[in-house]
């Protein structure tokens, strides 16, 4: 069996999160307990909880604590272009930086209902950008 990454994140509705990552940002449904459920986010297994008292309080700007993909340009532009017909928070509406580098990357981030960041990330070059050490 391959490591499967896990993220654990407390949520004030369970079925509104739930509908979030299937149907807006079209993540696979898993299980489903009474106070929990597992969707599957590329590869990696998020367990929402619903635990409206941990929820974090929103803050202005750019948030530190977030988790997000990094993915190919086209499926991060079908991605952005499907959402942008929806009514989602953008933390930070898609913008590329350092562009015409190595290191050139386009990046959106989005809250989920309950204001948990979630960036989604494309680079022209994944190896350099991110300093990948090769194989």
């Amino acid at each position: 069996m391959h490591p499967i990454p896990h993220l654990s994140l407390p949520v004030h509705d369970l079925a509104a999160s739930r509908a979030f990552y299937v149907d807006v940002l079209g993540c696979h449904p898993g299980r489903v307990q009474p106070d929990c459920v597992d969707v599957w986010f590329y590869g990696i297994q998020v367990t929402l909880h619903h635990a409206p008292d941990e929820v974090p309080a929103a803050s202005a700007g750019r948030p530190r604590r977030h988790f997000g993909v990094t993915l190919e340009a086209a499926t991060f532009a079908t991605i952005v272009d499907g959402l942008s017909a929806r009514p989602i928070r953008w933390v930070c509406p898609p913008s590329t930086e350092r562009a015409g580098t190595a290191h050139e990357q386009t990046k959106a981030m989005l809250a989920d209902p309950s204001g948990n960041a979630i960036e989604l990330k494309t680079y022209v070059d994944p190896q350099a950008a991110l300093e990948i050490p090769p194989p």
